[in-house]
């Protein structure tokens, strides 16, 4: 944790997030060589850049790297799988040559940045997507499909979609339908520890999901670090370690968070938890 924590104490911009990726995977994977892994990113960069001619355009760029990425390369999409761990590590993105829209899009990001693509990442509503700002506007692509480019019109099929699977994102629309939504707030882009906080979540999920609590209680860890104020994310790491019947941790998480957030909804549940785990740790000394 010790290199992860330093990257995070960087302004954003400075924040590495190839390294910062490959770091969380180093929890599932211990003694992860993670130079090994940038040198391949590198590597790949190289020999794309020795294609480009040297007045390419943007344009020109995209589809280069499109057709290096998915047809040279053979990276895809993992829609079989979409809920394997395995998806969310880069280094197993790079093994594979497989992942889900978030890591495919890292691993684009970082070889579209070492060819000179600004391209920054947006986090859509049910599936992450990257944008590159030109000069007739601003181009929407899906590396989880290819590099496929977006217009209004796919943009709104797929948030329509999103929004009639999920009562929460439907009154997230507060009366709009999904017409009416402003696209431009959706395609903001994201930063760089929002990022971090959305692989995480993703492999938060899937490992609460897949009752591993071990694997969980080092992905919060993580969260925290990238998100020190989420307090919901203290509480869920405190009923991680109640779960683990590390009672101590449990007891302080929980504590902390009722002290962050005293009128929290599931307050009275959370202090009846509390009152229970100092019991646990009372009969500990």
């Amino acid at each position: 944790m010790e290199r992860f924590d330093e990257m995070l104490q960087r302004q954003d911009v400075r924040i590495d997030l190839a390294e910062s990726c490959l770091l969380i995977a180093e929890d599932a994977y211990p003694g992860l060589r993670v130079e090994h892994y940038l040198g391949e990113i590198e590597r790949m960069a190289i020999r794309l850049r020795a294609r480009l001619p040297q007045a390419n355009g943007a344009e020109e760029r995209i589809i280069a790297l499109n057709q290096f990425l998915f047809d040279d390369l053979g990276f895809s999409g993992n829609a079989r799988e979409y809920y394997d761990a395995r998806n969310s590590y880069l280094n197993e993105v790079l093994e594979r040559r497989t992942g889900i829209p978030i890591t495919l899009s890292i691993l684009y990001m970082e070889i579209g940045r070492r060819i000179g693509l600004p391209l920054a990442g947006v986090s859509f509503p049910g599936h992450f997507l990257v944008k590159l700002k030109l000069r007739g506007g601003v181009l929407v692509l899906d590396p989880f499909r290819g590099g496929e480019p977006l217009d209004e019109e796919d943009l709104r099929e797929r948030l329509r979609r999103v929004v009639n699977e999920s009562s929460q994102r439907r009154a997230a629309l507060g009366g709009m339908t999904v017409d009416q939504v402003p696209l431009e707030q959706l395609l903001e882009s994201a930063t760089r520890r929002q990022i971090l906080a959305r692989v995480l979540r993703n492999l938060k999920g899937i490992y609460r999901m897949d009752e591993k609590p071990e694997q969980l209680l080092r992905v919060m860890n993580r969260i925290l670090t990238v998100s020190p104020d989420a307090h919901h994310e203290l509480r869920d790491r405190g009923l991680v370690y109640q779960r683990l019947e590390c009672w101590r941790p449990a007891l302080k998480d929980l504590n902390d968070y009722l002290e962050a957030v005293p009128d929290a909804a599931d307050s009275d549940e959370i202090r009846a938890k509390a009152v229970e785990l100092s019991g646990k740790c009372a009969r500990l000394n």
